[in-house]
């Protein structure tokens, strides 16, 4: 008689446990074991707990291929779900095979495991494996399916209610109750300030610094005192949350206006903008992608973006400066080019119409098309065409948890009618209009943060901390790639043959970029190279990139004359005729400041169950040197941690948005 031994774990939280009957089944190559019950005396509704049963054979069962799991479809008990972490089958020999589970498994429902080591599809020796294989991706495709977001846009999943998806990539029950928590939070506080559907505009400065109830914290307050100054508008260009826009200046574009004599004078004494840009000391931003732009009408009055360029100068002592500023694309008398030396309203203005542009760009295509939107695909694109024993399967399911739950979550809060995003200066045909050109310009080298900074020339500038993180960060995912690619895929042979892996990257050509060959982005892989590159990108993309655009929001954005996502004039065609009172009454009202500072501090906020970068709660590998792997990536990412945090410590204003401690695996908010 062969006799296994199960220890079966339940997950650790909230409401895992259970009191039902559960059976297992074990299916080796030699037939299959009796359906044993896992009576409800080992599952308990204690989360976190292990289990051991013994399952027994009259004869061995040779090697294991399937674990059948089984939950009884007629007990009562008053837990709903139950959710089942792993199982791991000991033999007398002492032989161990996980099987990974991470489901919650509803009443009547079976689930069929896969244990032992990451197989291609062409590696599955039995035709039981294969069989199952096949019916595992039909059922995910059957649940994930495409859909087309709009014209012209990448696609997303066809589902528009969270509660529809399955529950393991769900939010947890703390995180949803969290979530909620916060949110109902943040209405009554609203509420509270009379800022709900207040149109009043703010009397000063100061009277709106007294709305942030919210979230303070030290560099917020340093936002908010020092807003004003050219030096810090120039540093967020760099460590802000939009570092993907400036890029040094050879060679003025022909149709910014602007002449030697107007800069001279901010510049190093007896040198000249023809000089200064030979040296490499000219940078410039340009937001010519919000050119016509459709906006609304808010409170009567006609919202305005620009599509601003603005000019800056690397000076002597290392700063970075704004030294002109040109508020539409087409040279003319009525677009003013403004300089530091204006009427200080009048500069500061025109720094507003900057940041409100810098803004808008950051929250539709730097935050949310090439995080959110492209991290969907990725999921959808696994989840469709890679089962749960697959080795990229293994390797990426944890830098997408949660994905799908917030990006459904988000476009039900966000876009619409009444919704957030209809307070902004752009309609929603704009947004639209906005996200296609944002993809249109989006490239396989612009998600790879070397080529990217390259191709900025930004490979030199000072006191550019997100260059020196994120590059320090993609090597260090890259090095683990390295290792871990190469021990399931040894050759090159191996991965163009595996045909899993040549769909799932075809779909994320297809549906993520709308096969656009200028992309860049492979439709196939037929090197061990490739593979290792792009599963980089995709890691850095759901993990870093997201943290570098979103941690430092509520920071750098809450304070709303540095981040405003409407305006409520148009830029002044004259010099001279602009007041504070005239900025007060350009930036927006009490309720959308209120809301945009509310919603930036949900966003910002770190939730109770979020998982650091380079942390794998779910054992899905069972090689040892897959997992060694896995200890070696934490190190190196706790090794940067420390770096980061000593250069912090002599920095006026800490960088802290690619510091591993503070990334999560996957975009969850």
């Amino acid at each position: 008689m062969a006799e296994y031994t199960l220890d079966v774990t339940t997950g650790s939280m909230t409401h895992a446990g259970t009191f039902d009957n559960m059976y297992v089944t074990l299916i080796g190559t030699e037939g299959e074991s009796e359906r044993t019950n896992l009576t409800n005396f080992g599952l308990d509704d204690k989360t976190g707990k292990v289990g051991t049963y013994s399952v027994t054979s009259l004869l061995s069962l040779g090697c294991l291929l399937l674990l059948k799991l089984e939950r009884d479809p007629f007990h009562e008990s008053p837990q709903e779900d139950w959710f089942c972490s792993k199982i791991v089958v000991r033999t007398r020999e002492e032989d161990e095979t996980i099987f990974p589970c991470y489901t919650w498994l509803s009443r009547g429902e079976t689930v069929w495991l896969r244990g032992g080591r990451a197989t291609k599809a062409f590696e599955d020796f039995h035709p039981q494996l294969a069989d199952q294989r096949r019916k595992e991706l039909l059922k995910q495709k059957l649940i994930f399916k495409w859909e087309k977001y709009e014209e012209g846009m990448l696609y997303i999943l066809n589902i528009q209610d969270p509660n529809a998806i399955p529950a393991e990539i769900r939010f947890s029950f703390s995180k949803a109750f969290q979530f909620k928590y916060l949110k109902e939070q943040m209405e009554a506080e609203l509420k509270l300030k009379g800022l709900i559907n207040s149109t009043e505009h703010w009397k000063s400065f100061e009277a709106m610094k007294g709305v942030s109830w919210f979230k303070k914290s030290p560099l917020s307050e340093y936002v908010s005192e020092h807003w004003k100054d050219d030096d810090f508008f120039g540093y967020q260009f760099l460590n802000g949350v939009n570092p993907f826009v400036i890029q040094r200046c050879s060679k003025l574009p022909a149709n910014f206006a602007i002449t030697e004599e107007m800069v001279k004078p901010f510049l190093a004494n007896g040198s000249s903008l023809t000089a200064e840009m030979e040296k490499g000391n000219i940078f410039i931003t340009d937001y010519k992608i919000m050119e016509g732009l459709p906006t609304r009408v808010i409170d009567g009055k006609t919202a305005t973006v620009t599509a601003a360029l603005c000019l800056l100068y690397l000076n002597p002592e290392k700063k970075l400066l704004p030294i002109a500023i040109q508020l539409g694309q087409q040279p003319s008398e009525d677009n003013l080019i403004f300089l530091p030396s204006d009427l200080e309203s009048d500069w500061l203005l025109a720094k507003i119409f900057v940041r409100n542009a810098d803004t808008i760009h950051n929250e539709f295509i730097s935050h949310y098309l090439r995080t959110h939107l492209l991290a969907e695909v990725f999921t959808i694109a696994t989840l469709r065409n890679l089962p749960t024993i697959h080795p990229l399967h293994k390797l990426l399911i944890p830098h997408y948890q949660h994905t799908l739950h917030i990006n459904i979550l988000g476009r039900a809060l966000l876009f619409g009618s009444g919704r957030y995003l209809e307070k902004i200066s752009i309609e929603t045909d704009g947004q639209m209009e906005l996200l296609r050109r944002g993809l249109s310009q989006t490239t396989y080298a612009s998600l790879c943060p070397h080529e990217n900074i390259a191709a900025r020339g930004l490979e030199s500038i000072p006191n550019f901390y997100y260059r020196d993180d994120a590059l320090r960060l993609w090597n260090i995912i890259n090095s683990f790639v390295k290792a871990i690619v190469p021990y399931y895929y040894p050759s090159d042979s191996e991965v163009s043959a595996d045909f899993e892996l040549q769909e799932w990257v075809t779909e994320i050509f297809y549906y993520g970029f709308l096969r656009n060959v200028d992309s860049g982005i492979p439709s196939s892989f037929q090197t061990v190279e490739e593979l290792i590159k792009f599963v980089t990108m995709v890691i850095f993309t759901s993990s870093c990139q997201h943290a570098a655009v979103n941690i430092g929001q509520f920071d750098f954005l809450g304070w709303i004359p540095n981040g405003p996502l409407s305006l409520n004039h148009a830029p002044p065609t004259t010099k001279g005729q602009s007041s504070m009172e005239t900025i007060l009454a350009t930036l927006p009202n009490k309720s959308s400041a209120g809301r945009s500072m509310a919603i930036l501090w949900q966003l910002s906020i770190k939730y109770e169950d979020s998982v650091p970068l380079g942390t794998y709660p779910e054992q899905r590998f069972d090689e040892p040197a897959a997992l060694q792997m896995i200890k070696d990536f934490q190190a190196e990412l706790s090794s940067l941690n420390v770096a980061i945090t000593k250069r912090n410590a002599d920095l006026e204003l800490p960088y802290i948005n690619m510091n591993p401690t503070k990334i999560e695996n996957s975009i969850t908010i």
